[in-house]
């Protein structure tokens, strides 16, 4: 079985999370800089495929939140500390941890249950985060914005990053899983690969941050 203890789940943990922080450095940055609307939606889009990835390689609970910890760390490290972009990275990492291991702990295999994963996680990630940012930690943007901007973050902004996740939960899923299959028939060369995509993804994000 495998465990949240085994070192090496540890460095798929971090390779995925550094991916999903790469995009916000990189992408999102840009994206915030020019006040693009629904940019979330597209930033949420490619975290759901990195959570679903993992979650092909490593299906415990917890690993997906561990995923959203070391994204969140990535941003932190090399972008500007937007603390509520970092909430906004840890609440979806936290809502899909909940969905994936309700819906998908057993899963070996595509089924109508990823398809509800991705759904659930976008809708809960983003009601979480608005419900978070507006009325316990009281962002003045949010709080200005009310309980209209909560209703249209969750209701309009969740159902673009929903449709999304139809499409990116399955998918990373299946890459997951048959990545999973190439680690135990070729584990020198996976795990040394994921080592220098990281290096390499760090190296990135140390670059254009």
């Amino acid at each position: 079985m495998v465990r949240m203890k085994n070192y090496k789940n540890w460095l798929w943990f971090l390779l995925f999370g550094s991916l999903w922080g790469l995009s916000e450095v990189i992408v999102g940055e840009a994206l915030w800089a020019k006040s693009l609307p629904y940019a979330s939606v597209l930033l949420s889009a490619w975290a759901l495929l990195m959570l679903a990835m993992g979650r092909g390689i490593v299906n415990v609970p917890g690993s997906s939140a561990a995923i959203g910890a070391f994204a969140a760390l990535f941003k932190l490290v090399n972008a500007a500390p937007f603390f509520c972009h970092l909430l906004g990275i840890f609440t979806l990492g936290i809502a899909f941890d909940i969905a994936a291991t309700l819906l998908m702990k057993k899963t070996r295999k595509f089924s109508f249950r990823s398809l509800l994963t991705g759904v659930i996680s976008a809708y809960s990630g983003y009601a979480l985060f608005a419900l978070l940012i507006t009325y316990i930690i009281r962002y003045d943007v949010w709080t200005q914005g009310g309980l209209s901007r909560v209703l249209h973050h969750i209701f309009v902004s969740g159902s673009y990053a929903a449709l999304t996740g139809l499409v990116a939960v399955p998918l990373g899923f299946w890459v997951g899983i048959n990545g999973e299959v190439f680690a135990e028939r070729r584990p020198r060369w996976a795990y040394a690969g994921a080592i220098v995509a990281l290096v390499v993804v760090w190296a990135l994000g140390r670059i254009v941050g």
